[in-house]
């Protein structure tokens, strides 16, 4: 019946919280509800995506869990595996369909937050994915923008400004304030990052 949730959906999620691979399995095979959603609306994927439990989420991606589906934060399993860094996954669901034009519950594409935290491999394969490299989110700032304003512009952010150079990002769009991504790097000190910038023709 639409809307009843049975007892072995509740139990699918009840067998990714405690890892449980060889259960999912079979409650897969079972056919069970693989979107069926906890009270907050995470999905079972989500769920493994969250704790990056890789064999289980492998198991409900192949099997045809939506890789898209959103809970009441609009968390996504791609987008929660992009903004974790937990690579693994992400692999998986970008070759399952994952929608690069999906966007948290800032306005921010997945790449933007892999940007922020560091996640350099991250940031690869999201590039190489497709993601817009120039969208900006609610408070305007793209994923230059954060891997700045957002950083302490370390040897990782300075790897990911790099990645976003080579692969053609507007290095001069400016935030709300009308900032530019060089201004935002000097204003706070970060002299490697600025002299990339600078290098690479932005102002």
């Amino acid at each position: 019946m639409i809307g009843v949730v049975m007892a072995s959906d509740k139990t699918l999620l009840a067998a990714v919280k405690d890892g449980e691979l060889e259960r999912v399995q079979q409650l897969i095979a079972e056919g069970t509800n693989l979107n069926v959603k906890t009270i907050d609306g995470s999905s079972a994927l989500l769920l493994a995506t969250r704790s990056n439990q890789t064999e289980i989420a492998k198991a409900l991606i192949e099997a045809g869990a939506n890789v898209n589906q959103k809970n009441l934060i609009q968390d996504s399993p791609y987008l929660l595996a992009g903004a974790s860094g937990h690579n693994e996954i992400l692999q998986l669901v970008l070759s399952h369909g994952a929608d690069l034009k999906s966007t948290n519950r800032y306005g921010g594409t997945a790449l933007i937050p892999a940007c922020e935290r560091g996640h350099v491999e991250t940031v690869r394969l999201l590039i190489a994915a497709g993601v817009d490299l120039d969208y900006k989110n609610r408070l305007g700032w793209t994923c230059l923008m954060e891997a700045i304003v957002l950083s302490d512009g370390g040897l990782a952010h300075q790897q990911i400004v790099t990645q976003l150079i080579e692969a053609g990002a507007d290095l001069n769009l400016p935030d709300s304030n009308g900032l530019s991504p060089l201004q935002q790097a000097q204003k706070r000190g970060q002299n490697t990052i600025a002299q990339l910038l600078r290098n690479a023709g932005a102002h």
